[in-house]
């Protein structure tokens, strides 16, 4: 993310911000700063609020309480055309009648901008997203990806201050949408722009932003960069909308250890939770280690004992499932190898893992 040298490092700020339909509350009061050349990303299943926030920020719908700040600005009032925030959509919206570069020159012949200069910026915005030559083609001529690419040429031509992204990769298949990821980094570090992005693809997140807000039921759940939401989760609902988790629940019997229903005691990272506290312990696949029964296991790992249930190739990943004597299901992921190298199916092995990748969560 780009430094920002401006007197205010505050790109969109939002007090209070909620909407109502009749009865129905689809966003709770919300506090929420964005800095300025940030990629934040609004992400959740759907019905968590994040698209009525984007909605909201873009002037599409009004607030039923709240303000919204642009640079410091009141813009809470403003119809959308006077808050200089730029829009790309999933169904690209592009006219069907115009060639590429008449749709690209749209929003800066909307502001009467010279000819000499429109061409310029055209030009340069195609090149940009790489579409250097495509100007007279229609849009049929041009691949769903192509297509993309001119709505955010037309997008960035005018130099927004806020460029808002609405599932735009959501129509691609899944080799163009990793390219089309690429790109719209790169282009993110080449503008400096501030980008609020809307998504329910974790791994699109993830890859993206400098930062995530994870929305649940109207509200926020977490906020902060991807490697907090990953590792680092507040609740039961982040470590499981954010990539694969294990859930292991148990009860506190000391600061730093978790009595494992069925299983046994697993040391954990030290704690003020009370005893007795009844807890969940988080541990990612990829931080599990399998081996053999009768193995050793390196000095201060916690363990569990079982039988191997299932095992899923995955290409470059192979998930392997462990059921305990107990019938507790663990699951671990590691780095793909010969068929001859993994474990084989109802064979005794363990999991092992280090006490610090364990996260505890309220129950």
């Amino acid at each position: 993310m780009r430094a920002d040298n401006s007197i205010s490092a505050e790109a969109i700020t939002l007090k209070g911000i909620s909407k109502a339909f009749g009865s129905v509350t689809v966003l709770k009061p919300t506090e929420l700063t964005v800095k300025k050349s940030e990629f934040l990303t609004l992400l959740g299943p759907s019905g968590s609020g994040k698209t009525t926030l984007l909605n909201l920020i873009a002037g599409a719908i009004s607030p039923t309480s709240g303000e919204i700040l642009l640079s410091g600005r009141n813009i809470t009032r403003l119809p959308p055309r006077e808050r200089g925030i730029g829009m790309v959509f999933q169904n690209y919206a592009l006219m069907p009648h115009m060639t590429v570069f008449e749709n690209v020159a749209y929003p800066l012949r909307a502001r009467r901008e010279p000819s000499g200069s429109i061409r310029r910026k055209v030009l340069d915005a195609l090149d940009r997203v790489g579409l250097k030559g495509f100007d007279d083609r229609k849009p049929r001529q041009l691949s769903g990806g192509q297509q993309q690419r001119v709505g955010i040429a037309r997008c960035i031509v005018y130099s927004p201050e806020i460029i808002m992204m609405d599932e735009p990769l959501g129509a691609l298949d899944k080799n163009l949408r990793e390219q089309m990821q690429t790109e719209i980094k790169r282009l993110h570090q080449e503008l400096g722009t501030t980008i609020i992005y809307v998504t329910h693809d974790q791994e699109e997140a993830l890859n993206m932003s400098d930062r995530i807000c994870l929305m649940k039921s109207g509200e926020i759940a977490q906020l902060g960069t991807p490697d907090e939401l990953y590792f680092s989760p507040n609740s039961r609902f982040v470590a499981e909308f954010i990539g694969e988790s294990n859930l292991l629940r148990g009860t506190c019997i000391a600061a730093d250890r978790v009595l494992i229903e069925g299983t046994g005691a697993v040391q954990v990272p030290s704690s003020e939770r009370a005893l007795a506290s009844d807890v969940l312990v988080m541990v990612r696949p990829e931080k599990m280690e399998v081996s053999a029964a009768q193995a050793e296991t390196p000095t201060g790992h916690n363990v569990l004992h079982g039988t191997i249930d299932a095992i899923s190739f995955i290409g470059g990943m192979t998930r392997i499932a462990l059921k305990t004597e107990q019938g507790v299901s663990v699951t671990a992921k590691i780095v793909s190898g010969p068929a001859h190298t993994r474990p084989e199916l109802g064979s005794a092995a363990k999991l092992f893992w280090s006490p610090a990748e364990s996260v505890l969560l309220d129950a």
